[in-house]
């Protein structure tokens, strides 16, 4: 018998008689094996276009940077609503003002931060981003004696508080015996300022305009006025931080 060979010979192999005894049928579940396993592909999304309302809150940025206040405005998205899952995100952010030295790079934020929002996942991360940008010309301090770095940090700021009050960001409280600590430590520290001159007592025991003992210096941890120098080290009386540990 003549068998006529129209393609390139690419290998051989020789059969051996104990594979002519094997039955043909043997072969097919071989044939399958050498198929490569095709993977499971599995999409998770979810199509999310904005609705016709949407629920949120406008803030007021009064900076000594700028001439005019800055309004923050950030609207939320409602996910899952009407289930045990209902879930509050920001969804896109608007900061307008009369001020257009600035409209630039003030667009350019909102519609990264924007985009950033309805990218979905975990957005927190950007209040520390933003938080951390500081002003080659310096900072200044806000009412309450928060100091603000810059005015990125401050548009930080009030993402980081929309945040906590829809239920994204939570503080960390301290317990009853800090709370008592910070109390007893201030208290000590206005009662010996009071000692030690009588007749400047009144102006001694007044608090500045954060609350806070007079002379209180900037914390590094909370950014507040109340830095206070307690038995020979630097006490923060509104978070509770200590330089000695």
């Amino acid at each position: 018998m003549t068998i006529k060979i129209e393609k390139k010979i690419k290998g051989y192999q020789v059969v051996k008689p104990e594979d002519k005894a094997a039955p043909v049928a043997a072969a097919q579940p071989e044939k399958k094996a050498a198929e490569p396993r095709q993977a499971e592909i599995i999409q998770m999304h979810e199509s999310v276009e904005r609705p016709e309302s949407l629920v949120g809150s406008t803030f007021k940025i009064k900076s000594p940077l700028f001439e005019h206040a800055l309004y923050v405005t950030i609207n939320d998205i409602v996910l899952n609503q009407g289930t045990p899952h209902e879930q509050r995100r920001p969804f896109e952010i608007f900061i307008n003002s009369k001020n257009m030295d600035h409209f630039q790079w003030i667009v350019a934020l909102t519609r990264i931060l924007s985009a950033v929002f309805r990218k979905g996942g975990d957005v927190t991360f950007l209040v520390e981003e933003m938080k951390a940008v500081f002003d080659p010309r310096g900072g200044y301090f806000k009412a309450g004696g928060v100091y603000m770095p810059s005015i990125v940090a401050e548009i930080g700021a009030v993402i980081e508080q929309h945040m906590k009050n829809i239920g994204l960001i939570h503080d960390p409280e301290m317990d009853e015996a800090q709370k008592k600590l910070v109390a007893e430590k201030r208290a000590a520290y206005e009662a010996a300022a009071a000692g030690k001159k009588a007749a400047e007592a009144a102006s001694n025991t007044e608090s500045n305009a954060s609350g806070f003992p007079p002379g209180a210096t900037l914390c590094a941890k909370c950014n507040t006025q109340a830095l206070v120098l307690m038995d020979g080290c630097q006490t923060c009386l509104n978070c509770g931080y200590s330089k000695c540990g």
